[in-house]
């Protein structure tokens, strides 16, 4: 078990969330639903843990005290459009659209899908072709890779 992992705070939907994200990334399963004893509402999820692409997490269903905000979320570096695509499109589902690559999932929880190459770009020596890209992608919600390299190799 890794010494830090992500511990995330739901109203009552830690089960519904733990099941929704494993479902979209591979090598992702539940690994322990823990429920309340006498201390809580009897037989109601308490915890779930959890594993994403092989990180693992913990959900709580811990009331309505705290929600999430954008000051924290996962970012999700995909290798190809078509990677993008797939998890904008799934994270997406009952959510709302952001900018440069931020989404908001159905449970309020940010976050961000973005071209590895995208970095590469933005930190490229050129400053004009880091700007450029820069400025592209400040056009988009999702981001489109084939957009940001159009914009990259303007001459």
């Amino acid at each position: 078990m890794p010494k830090i992992s992500p511990f995330l705070w739901f109203d009552t939907q830690a089960e519904e969330a733990a099941n929704f994200y494993t479902s979209i990334f591979k090598n992702s399963k539940i690994l322990e639903v823990v429920r309340y004893g006498e201390a809580g509402p009897e037989g109601r999820v308490m915890t779930v843990a959890f594993t994403l692409d092989g990180q693992e997490f913990t959900a709580l269903n811990g009331g309505p005290l705290f929600k999430f905000t954008e000051a924290i979320s996962f970012v999700v570096n995909c290798e190809t459009q078509e990677e993008v695509d797939t998890y904008w499109g799934k994270l997406l589902e009952g959510g709302e659209e952001s900018r440069c690559g931020w989404l908001k999932d159905r449970f309020g929880l940010s976050w961000q899908i973005i071209p590895k190459a995208l970095s590469e770009m933005l930190g490229d020596p050129n400053p004009n072709k880091a700007k450029r890209v820069m400025d592209a992608m400040l056009q988009m919600k999702k981001i489109d890779l084939a957009t940001l390299k159009r914009a990259y190799n303007q001459p």
